[in-house]
């Protein structure tokens, strides 16, 4: 079966109103993390104040948008009767949905609906078991409702006149599921924005080696829309004491702010702005103050060259994450990778679309494999991409499991 491209990081025109499905396979997969990709940089950008700008999340809003309303239950036997077969269970937690892939290898993959949070990935290893890779808690939220944070969450914000401040967060609808237990399994989910101005769709992939993400919007409306994307990968560590970034020297990188999301885990005495002090004013204390809302509003782009200067450049190409450090790098390594020595285990990140790499961790001042044990990694975008009518941006991540 042949296997449709996956289109370059820059908005291209598409030819129907929504995006076609993001085929994946495992010759998709070794393609994509072949080191001979190249990585252009066509991405379109916001060219003035003018034009709509993504919503950004301040502290305020994240818990505004958590208090609101319960999504109503999925009804998990109706998805079970027609999704059955492919590899796939279905188990109802709260009012939301647990698919659970598995494959013959071993490799399992847990994705809920309808958050789209991938809460669990347990790949096969080299010694014949599985390894849980990401970090998940489970904590009590607003109107006394459980929270499951962590995991692979996906940030999609637009912002148009036909799209309005939309993001499908939380809306996410199961459209497809294909594949098999020997090859690959793949749920394909869907989402609208009000009156179809625009249209994401989002492919988790589980494969024998790897787990990808891959997202496609399209832009129905007439009007231009602005779009920011962003995936927070929480990987499960003994301590940051023992886990390095490999990959990483030579990248600009900003200061910022950690993430702030309704899937973001943040130690409640995190104070990186303290940790790292910048004269009031600065570019640096502005970005360490408004962090990711600066990110997904493409902070900075109208204040002036000498706001969008980088902090600084990785001098390490073994970066040890003991201390607590949020940064976004530009100019970063398509491939990097995370080793836990205390776990003995690595992660190698892929990315397809996004320019820039968002890296936290809370430092190591907590319980070695306790509720702080992880850092976060993930692509990101400095600035956001407009889209014209009709037009279709993509982007992916693939978490490769490289100790099979």
């Amino acid at each position: 079966m042949a296997m449709a491209p996956f289109s370059t990081p820059a908005a291209t025109a598409a030819p129907h109103a929504t995006p076609t499905p993001l085929t994946s396979s495992r010759k998709h997969i070794a393609m994509c993390l072949s080191p001979k990709l190249g990585g252009g940089s066509q991405r379109a950008r916001l060219a003035s104040s003018a034009t709509p700008q993504v919503r950004a999340l301040s502290p305020s809003m994240a818990a505004e948008e958590a208090a609101g309303p319960s999504p109503a239950p999925v009804n998990v036997e109706y998805l079970a009767a027609e999704f059955a077969g492919h590899g796939v269970g279905f188990e109802p937690v709260g009012g939301s949905c647990a698919v659970k892939m598995a494959l013959r290898n071993g490799s399992v993959a847990h994705l809920l609906l309808p958050s789209g949070l991938v809460t669990s990935y347990k790949p096969a290893m080299w010694h014949g078991t599985v390894t849980e890779v990401l970090h998940t808690n489970v904590a009590e939220g607003p109107g006394r409702r459980t929270v499951i944070r962590g995991g692979v969450s996906v940030d999609l914000r637009c912002a148009g006149a036909g799209a309005g401040g939309w993001s499908p967060s939380g809306a996410w609808s199961l459209h497809d599921i294909r594949g098999n237990p020997t090859t690959s399994i793949e749920i394909e989910l869907a989402s609208a924005a009000p009156g179809n101005a625009a249209a994401a769709r989002c492919v988790v992939t589980l494969h024998p080696e790897a787990l990808s993400t891959e997202i496609a919007v399209t832009n129905n409306a007439p009007a231009p829309m602005a779009l920011s994307c962003g995936v927070s990968n929480h990987l499960r560590v003994s301590t940051p004491d023992a886990t390095y970034a490999l990959g990483l020297q030579g990248s600009d990188y900003r200061s910022v702010e950690p993430a702030l999301s309704e899937f973001s885990i943040i130690p409640p005495d995190y104070r990186a702005a303290a940790r790292q002090p910048a004269a009031a004013g600065s570019a640096r204390h502005r970005w360490a103050n408004r962090g990711f809302d600066m990110i997904l509003s493409g902070g900075g782009r109208d204040s002036g060259a000498a706001d969008e200067q980088p902090d600084g450049e990785e001098d390490d190409d073994y970066k040890h994450m003991t201390d607590a450090m949020c940064r976004v790098y530009s100019h970063a390594p398509r491939d990097f990778t995370i080793i836990d020595r205390g776990r003995r285990n690595s992660v190698r990140l892929h990315r397809r679309g996004f320019e820039e790499l968002y890296v936290f961790s809370p430092g190591s001042q907590y319980q070695w494999y306790g509720k702080y044990a992880y850092v976060v990694v993930g692509p990101a975008m400095l600035e956001p991409v407009v889209l014209g009518s009709g037009d279709t941006w993509q982007g992916a991540q693939y978490l490769r499991n490289p100790n099979v």
